[in-house]
């Protein structure tokens, strides 16, 4: 079972941030998960929402920012938001990085970026993971860079302010056929053992997330998924 750091080690350090990916790789993750979106510049930057408002003392969309901007913004405890290209010189093939495309327009530089780390700077195909919700952006990144793994996020439907509803996406199954997805990654609110044992039947790999109680992580091990994404990840071992 792939034991993943959710935006690095987010339960210890500020999310998508170089401290949080030195604290996952520190409890020896076989993964990381960070979050990717495009900002007006043109640079592919590592952060969670569409928005700064959340963890920055700022408002604004991320498209809306160039990167001087972004960088001169505290997520936390001083650390700033970094590119991905930042990122993955920091975590020089130490583990797995799973690399979400949050944002629109990611598919395309993010195949661009992984390709010349692999053709240029001695990375392997299989140091990646791409995923992504957003289903023309995963079929963007594949037909851009095909020998990646990737991976199909499946979440909850969120309507206005009627907010979640907890109904699996229609088709889901068929369109990780139709892309050829390595794995299909669950939120912990649609998971059920019977879509697990279904699409480990069409072989996929069952990824869930986010699992930070105990309990519900030995429930996730007891129902055989292949991986689990925790803010706390030394609690997965």
């Amino acid at each position: 079972m792939f034991k993943i750091g959710h935006r690095g080690a987010l339960g210890y350090a500020p999310e998508n941030t170089l401290s949080s990916f030195k604290k996952a790789l520190d409890l020896n993750v076989d993964m990381i998960e960070l979050d990717v979106h495009l900002c007006k510049s043109g640079e592919l930057v590592v952060i969670h929402d569409k928005k700064i408002n959340r963890n920055t003392n700022k408002t604004g969309a991320v498209n809306e920012k160039k990167l001087e901007e972004l960088k001169k913004l505290d997520v936390g405890n001083g650390e700033k938001i970094p590119t991905l290209e930042e990122a993955l010189i920091f975590i020089n093939k130490k583990t797995i990085v799973n690399i979400e495309l949050k944002g629109e327009n990611t598919g395309k530089p993010t195949a661009k970026i992984i390709n010349d780390y692999i053709d240029n700077k001695n990375w392997e195909s299989d140091d990646f993971l791409v995923s992504s919700a957003l289903r023309n952006e995963i079929q963007i990144f594949s037909r851009k860079a095909p020998n990646i793994k990737i991976g199909l996020v499946v979440n909850c439907t969120f309507i206005g302010k009627i907010g979640c509803i907890l109904k699996i996406p229609f088709g889901y199954l068929k369109f990780a056929k139709k892309i050829g997805a390595y794995s299909i990654h669950f939120s912990k609110r649609l998971i059920r053992k019977k879509y697990i044992k279904q699409s480990q039947r069409e072989g996929f790999k069952i990824f869930v997330w986010t699992i930070n109680n105990k309990k519900n992580i030995e429930l996730m091990k007891k129902n055989e998924v292949d991986g689990i994404l925790s803010d706390y990840p030394d609690r997965l071992f």
